[in-house]
């Protein structure tokens, strides 16, 4: 297993591997998010259901935070690589001849995600777990307040302009990060033979679709608070 990860393909068909996990739970997040646009009673019961599931909160929540944590120091690892295997060749590469933009900075997108991670464990995963984990308290309800917690907690986050534009801000970059990784991913496990202009289609609108999705939850929150 350690050999896999020194080699080159290795590393790249982990990281895709890890991408697609991420992906995934992006989907299912934004699917749970929504909903507090749409319906806030299903937002709170489909809230409740996921913070009070021991299968999810034991199983899959370790799982994602390795995810999410694997994903972000192996492709810092991979630029290393790629930066150490290029050497003084890669200041000379006239990088605009033969890639985009985001491809050249995936790390710096991907650095503009890791500290909105931050900020959003900070908002919403640490107060959670100090309730639940901490005081001891799975009931999903607050004091002053009817019905499940959850949807009265999100809302109350967004009513600064200054957090909500760094929201806002986090998705572009996200969106950016997608752009070029959606395929990547698809290409480092050998998929995108013959349908490589499907699949950029698809990433694309994923890449547009779920971080303005995610931008609209926000602004949306922030101006009917």
């Amino acid at each position: 297993m350690s050999g896999f990860f020194k080699s080159s393909i290795g590393r790249k068909v982990a990281m895709a591997l890890s991408a697609f996990f991420l992906m995934f739970f992006l989907l299912q997040h934004f699917a749970i998010n929504i909903l507090s646009v749409l319906s806030p009673d299903a937002f709170n019961e489909v809230s409740h259901f996921m913070g009070t599931n021991p299968l999810i909160q034991y199983g899959l929540q370790p799982v994602l935070i390795f995810g999410v944590v694997f994903h972000f120091v192996m492709g810092f690892i991979l630029e290393l690589k790629n930066k150490k295997a290029q050497g003084v060749a890669y200041v000379k590469n006239n990088g605009t001849a033969n890639s985009t933009w985001m491809s050249r900075n995936m790390i710096w997108s991907g650095v503009a995600i890791l500290a909105f991670v931050v900020l959003h464990f900070i908002d919403f995963w640490f107060p959670e777990i100090n309730t639940k984990f901490i005081q001891g308290d799975w009931s999903g309800t607050i004091e002053g307040v009817e019905g499940f917690r959850y949807y009265e907690e999100l809302t109350h986050k967004f009513v600064s302009p200054i957090r909500v534009s760094a929201y806002v801000i986090a998705f572009v970059f996200l969106g950016l990060h997608l752009m070029h990784g959606f395929t990547s991913a698809f290409q480092s496990m050998g998929a995108t033979a013959g349908r490589k202009q499907r699949l950029q289609n698809i990433g694309k609108a994923y890449s547009i679709i779920i971080p303005l999705g995610f931008i609209i939850i926000a602004l949306y929150h922030h101006f009917n608070h």
